[in-house]
């Protein structure tokens, strides 16, 4: 193919191909993702949609040159279609609900899909599905720490701080209070497994100092923020699961990680006192040790195969409109 059309790929070109093939073959629907990373999760999306007659193949935006990122997709939301969708981060472009041109792309093109949730990272993160992700990596079960607990009081410390960002994105003021600010104050520092009250309480002193700075700073702020708490509460965004929808990448590397690094360097080393325990001699501990370890799996690779997720209100919300897209296109065909 010249180099000239792949450049201009759109919905039109692969409907025709579509319509070249015989009857009975099954339609071909061309998802656009924004990185490597996000093909699986693209999968796990698109991938119950699949039927006898059509499948989705997921891939990069570019044919010519290696783009990846969410501008590199929405650049082709003009010739999305049937036969083509984008599927990216909402990052907060959900939230900001059309105040900024690239928000208004995605909230408003039926054929662009996202996450809800900031990124792909949060739903890796979704606290319910936690332990599971600690009892793929380390073969031990036994529930030593309340993931659904800590991350609950997490999100409501860090709550009126998250609506501050939201309404700095709105207004145009994130110079002054930028998502990297926002992710620096959030991270809760040092954690203990077994008193994790501390990193709560060091978390809640950042967010206040912060936030008292902010109202220095605005002091004829408060309508404005009460609207947008409103607002934002609207969207479907909660108190108790506000770490759905901070930046995705500083959750997953700030928060998330370190905590389950601790967490299964525990169940690591009570499965390990376990085979020292009841090891009837030298050589079967050994060779129990040296089995228990081959099986360890890595923190980072299993929470990005985490798919506890789909249990989620969000990504519920993201299948329902797949579902409505694709129920109006069979509609159509059917016409």
């Amino acid at each position: 193919m010249p180099s000239r059309l792949k450049d201009n790929l759109n919905s039109q070109y692969f409907e025709a191909a579509n319509s070249l093939r015989s009857k009975r073959a099954r339609r071909r629907i061309v998802a656009y993702v924004e990185s490597y990373d996000d093909i699986y999760f693209w999968r796990t999306v698109l991938g119950r949609f699949e039927t006898d007659e059509r499948y989705f193949e997921i891939m990069l935006p570019s044919h010519r040159k290696l783009e990846r990122g969410k501008k590199a997709v929405l650049m082709s939301a003009s010739n999305l279609g049937p036969a083509m969708i984008a599927c990216v981060d909402a990052d907060y472009d959900y939230l900001l609900q059309g105040a900024t041109p690239q928000s208004q792309k995605v909230l408003d093109c039926p054929y662009a899909f996202h996450t809800y949730v900031y990124a792909i990272e949060n739903f890796q993160c979704y606290a319910p599905s936690l332990h599971e992700v600690c009892t793929g990596v380390t073969l031990n079960d036994h529930r030593i720490f309340d993931f659904r607990g800590y991350m609950q009081q997490y999100s409501e410390i860090i709550f009126p701080l998250f609506i501050w960002s939201v309404w700095a994105y709105r207004s145009g003021n994130h110079n002054t209070f930028s998502l990297t600010d926002m992710a620096r104050i959030i991270d809760p520092g040092g954690f203990n497994v077994m008193e994790p009250q501390p990193s709560l309480d060091h978390l809640r002193r950042k967010v206040n100092t912060k936030i008292r700075q902010l109202q220095v700073q605005f002091p004829d702020n408060k309508e404005a923020y009460l609207q947008t708490k409103e607002s934002v509460k609207a969207l479907g965004v909660t108190a108790q699961t506000t770490y759905l929808y901070v930046q995705g990448h500083a959750l997953f590397d700030n928060v998330v990680v370190p905590i389950l690094n601790k967490v299964c360097n525990r169940l690591r080393q009570e499965r390990q006192d376990e085979i020292q325990r009841m090891a009837v001699h030298h050589t079967q501990r050994t060779n129990e040790m040296s089995c228990y370890e081959h099986s360890l799996q890595d923190i980072r690779q299993m929470l990005k195969k985490n798919t506890g997720y789909q249990q989620s209100e969000p990504f519920a919300r993201l299948l329902r409109d797949v579902e409505r897209l694709l129920s109006a296109g069979t509609a159509d065909e059917n016409r």
